[in-house]
């Protein structure tokens, strides 16, 4: 979703910048790793690990400030709009699958979205694990009753990347932040 259907990954980075900021630490390239396509947890640690703030604390900030940046208005990645267009016409099922908490992915489903048919929509918070683990992509195939060998995954990042890989999907790379 982010990074890939709508244009979060800025809001994103926006967000942890002034969590960042707020906590004496300025982001810049060397953080990108810990931040783009990372889970909210991974970001919130890695700003722990740079400011000695509290973990919990900052991955409650973090995701207050971006969903207030999703909820004012994700613009959709340029194309998006028209694959998902396409494949609904053409009968072909799909889901969205991300590293994003729930309120987040409601937020942008229920927002810039909320046109798209998904067949089910699964965030960070309905898989034990998250990406760059199989388990989301895994779980996904087994939703639609079919083996991740027959599944597509659209990601930008490398944690996606390497979540879709290690479930077993074919991989489509959207160039966005990270090089995959």
């Amino acid at each position: 979703m982010d990074g890939t259907l709508v244009d979060t990954e800025t809001l994103w980075w926006d967000a942890t910048a002034e969590v960042a900021a707020a906590h004496g630490h300025e982001l810049g390239a060397a953080d990108a790793p810990e931040v783009v396509g990372r889970a909210v947890d991974d970001t919130a640690a890695h700003l722990a690990r740079v400011t000695g703030a509290e973990r919990k604390a900052l991955a409650r900030r973090l995701t207050d400030d971006f969903f207030q940046r999703v909820a004012a208005g994700a613009p959709l990645r340029p194309g998006a709009d028209r694959l998902l267009a396409e494949l609904a016409a053409e009968g072909v099922p799909f889901a969205l699958v991300s590293a994003s908490p729930r309120v987040v992915v409601d937020a942008v489903v229920g927002g810039s979205l909320a046109h798209v048919p998904f067949a089910f929509t699964l965030s960070a918070d309905d898989t034990a694990r998250t990406k760059p683990h199989p388990d989301p992509y895994q779980a996904a195939a087994d939703r639609f009753g079919v083996p991740t060998g027959r599944c597509v995954a659209v990601e930008d990042s490398p944690d996606g990347a390497a979540s879709a890989e290690a479930a077993g999907c074919a991989l489509l790379v959207v160039p966005s932040l990270l090089p995959v």
